[in-house]
């Protein structure tokens, strides 16, 4: 399980990586994704509250570097691939419409 989701987040850190929108605020070398929309604070915080009110997918956050930073997790016993793929899609189209 370990394996797959270190798999799933590295993934899903090449998606955020490759996405002009989006940038990664700290290396991701487990299964914890740091990443931020670009755009400030506001916006970041904005897109959090709006995926998490979706009831779809819960992120965290935290600030690195004094920057609002959202925090993606793959640890659930049975999250696949299939599931970040899903989570992306939502985050990126959630944050298309801020």
């Amino acid at each position: 399980y370990v394996r797959g989701h270190v798999d799933a987040a590295r993934a899903f850190a090449g998606w955020v990586e490759a996405d002009d929108a989006f940038e990664l605020a700290a290396p991701a070398p487990l299964n914890l994704v740091c990443f931020r929309l670009k755009g400030g604070d506001t916006l970041n915080q904005r897109l959090l509250e709006a995926l998490n009110a979706s009831g779809k997918i819960y992120l965290t956050h935290t600030r690195l570097d004094r920057k609002y930073t959202l925090r993606l997790c793959v640890g659930q016993t049975h999250t696949t691939i299939d599931h970040v793929e899903t989570a992306w899609r939502l985050i990126r189209e959630t944050a298309g419409g801020l």
